[in-house]
């Protein structure tokens, strides 16, 4: 009890952190239920012709996302996971991706690829992963993201699914972080400035 407590204090002085609230628990509870039956009738064909589906979350931002919307897959699906950076402990992207940690599967010839992301800003990410995962071999490669912030876009790149569509401004919460900082937040929201360019 005093262990939940000291949580949902904790919680709340990062609260204090936020400018604005954008997307409540059942707000994201409800995207992740769409995406899901979409989903699921888009490759429900495709699988039951024996593709495989493989749901490749991008770490540590798209694992809340990633865990829920599994969970609303009603096709059988496999995971596996890539860690890829271009932010490093800023605000800002550098521009250049890393790819820190890669998937295992070498077969994926009969696999339908989804990749999951927390949020597509520049595109970048997205657009090189595609091309990798693509360029493997893949019958086909697939993009979900919780938010996509179309404003910010560097390369021409459209994600398929998209949660939220959401204007610029620094968001937290639900997996997103600042510097390691407000992943765990059950819902998400803009961050103070103040915060992040101290």
């Amino acid at each position: 009890m005093a262990e939940t407590k000291k949580t949902a204090n904790a919680a709340r002085a990062q609260d204090n952190d936020l400018e604005r609230l954008l997307f409540t628990e059942q707000d994201i509870a409800e995207m992740n239920a769409r995406l899901g039956a979409q989903i699921s009738k888009d490759f429900g064909p495709l699988v039951e012709a024996g593709k495989k589906l493989i749901l490749v979350p991008i770490l540590k931002g798209s694992i809340m996302f990633a865990a829920d919307l599994a969970r609303q897959i009603t096709l059988p699906a496999e995971l596996e996971f890539m860690k890829v950076s271009s932010y490093g402990g800023g605000a800002k992207t550098s521009g250049e991706i890393k790819v820190h940690l890669d998937i295992f599967n070498d077969d994926l010839a009969d696999a339908i690829v989804l990749i999951v992301e927390d949020i597509v800003d520049s595109g970048r990410t997205l657009s090189r992963l595609t091309q990798m995962l693509g360029n493997r071999g893949a019958y086909k490669v697939a993009t979900v993201t919780m938010m996509d912030k179309p404003c910010r876009r560097e390369v021409p790149f459209t994600p398929d699914y998209v949660g939220f569509t959401i204007p610029d401004g620094f968001v937290v919460g639900y997996g997103l972080d600042y510097d390691q900082q407000y992943r765990t937040l059950p819902y998400i929201g803009i961050l103070k400035p103040e915060i992040y360019t101290k």
